[in-house]
């Protein structure tokens, strides 16, 4: 099982751990608008993080807006925000180069990535995690943060995508 850490406390993650030179699993979240958003099976890079609703989060999502509109591939932020909440953001913050979906309804993007919680005081809500994936749908990147409440590489993702 995979680990990180929140506050420097250790916490368990979940599911089915996924790694470079895999096929990314084929799954679902929930869009703003309610729609489904498909995770994998195309280039994408796919920003997990617990919440929106919270700085390093809402500074992450705002750093990949802005890169979002230089590269092909598709950008998609996924927390277990409900829609109406991430699309309040997205509004507030002018977030429109990106994705944001939410595995809410039945975490199995959170279960097939290997990113959920097990335990701590975020049990339930997602880690904070990069995957990047190639046209295949294979990763070519992935970083699960090894502290929760710190920003990701954000110069490594990007690198995986080019």
């Amino acid at each position: 099982m995979a680990t990180t850490n929140l506050k420097g406390n250790p916490v368990n993650l979940s599911g089915t751990e996924v790694n470079v030179g895999d096929k990314a699993p084929e799954t679902s979240v929930v869009g703003q608008d309610l729609s489904d958003i498909k995770i994998g099976g195309k280039a994408q890079i796919i920003v997990v993080v617990p919440s929106l609703d919270t700085p390093v989060c809402a500074a992450e999502t705002r750093k990949f807006n802005e890169e979002a509109a230089k590269t092909d591939a598709e950008v998609v932020v996924v927390s277990m925000d409900l829609p109406f909440a991430m699309g309040r953001f997205c509004t507030t913050e002018g977030i429109e180069n990106l994705k944001v979906g939410s595995d809410f309804r039945n975490k199995d993007f959170a279960n097939a990535y290997g990113v959920l919680i097990a335990d701590g005081p975020l049990a339930g809500v997602t880690c904070r995690a990069i995957f990047v994936t190639d046209p295949q749908g294979v990763v070519t990147y992935k970083e699960i943060c090894p502290e929760i409440t710190e920003e990701p590489n954000y110069e490594a993702a990007l690198a995986a995508i080019n």
